[in-house]
């Protein structure tokens, strides 16, 4: 049953992103909700090359959904843990593009943050789980650690377009402040995922990839913010180093401990 209603949700996220790309009679989400999710809509929306990154999700998650069915008993414990985050990624992804596409920008924001939610859910479990070897690494931790990173950044960009459609204007500190603030804050988050992680170099690469695309979009687009484009940069720097002492750290701590036991 766990491997029917993952294949399903995975069915049912794709069907989505068709939706969200236009590709299947809807309006690309760039242009839904009065382009409020533009890459020009706010300081900290990404360019519109960065949504890229979707078509290397979904092929994870469609390849972790198949990855489901092959006898694989080693990992059954690991996949009955991560089922119920995994399936609400998945249902809760198509959502948030029903909920733009239909114009109701205000319930795309709870959705989202439900859906950074379980992910980081996703994470912890598989952060306190082994993969049984290289490829359920990729297909698994590398799928959704990807898209934890990246939704880090979209939470962050639809949650400022959500104000901005709202009305809200910064209590009067204007776009540059916000968009550093913002940009600042991912770059938290994407320094707590690492460490937490240990250095797992995924949710590292969309995030990074994300902050990367927002520093493009602010330097070349209708709405340019130098002093965002600096701290998106930094940010990303920030992480990748933080990432690689944290994967450096951890894998010195079992050889610090055979050595201790030699």
């Amino acid at each position: 049953m766990r491997k029917i209603v993952i294949a399903v949700s995975a069915v049912v996220a794709v069907v989505g992103s068709f939706i969200g790309s236009g590709a299947a009679g809807g309006t690309p989400i760039a242009e839904a909700a009065d382009g409020a999710l533009s890459a020009s809509s706010t300081a900290i929306a990404p360019g519109g090359p960065a949504f890229g990154i979707w078509s290397v999700i979904y092929v994870g998650l469609i390849a972790f959904a198949v990855w489901q069915f092959l006898p694989r008993t080693a990992d059954r414990a690991r996949h009955d843990r991560l089922a119920v985050p995994a399936t609400l990624s998945l249902l809760l992804n198509a959502a948030w593009i029903l909920s733009v596409q239909f114009g109701y920008l205000w319930l795309s924001e709870p959705i989202i943050v439900a859906l950074l939610g379980v992910l980081a859910w996703a994470f912890v479990v598989l952060r306190r789980t082994r993969p049984s070897g290289r490829l359920e690494a990729l297909i698994t931790d590398g799928t959704f650690g990807l898209y934890l990173g990246w939704v880090c950044v979209a939470t962050a960009a639809n949650t400022a377009a959500v104000l901005t459609a709202a009305g809200f204007r910064g209590f009067g500190l204007g776009q540059d402040v916000w968009g550093v603030v913002v940009a600042a804050v991912a770059g938290l988050v994407g320094v707590l995922v690492a460490v937490t992680g240990h250095g797992r170099i995924a949710p590292t690469l969309s995030l990074g990839w994300g902050l990367a695309w927002v520093a493009v979009a602010r330097l070349d687009g209708p709405l340019v913010s130098v002093p965002t484009a600096v701290t998106a940069v930094g940010a990303t720097v920030v992480v990748v180093v933080v990432t690689l002492v944290a994967r450096a750290r951890a894998g010195w701590a079992p050889r610090a401990s055979a050595l201790r036991t030699a």
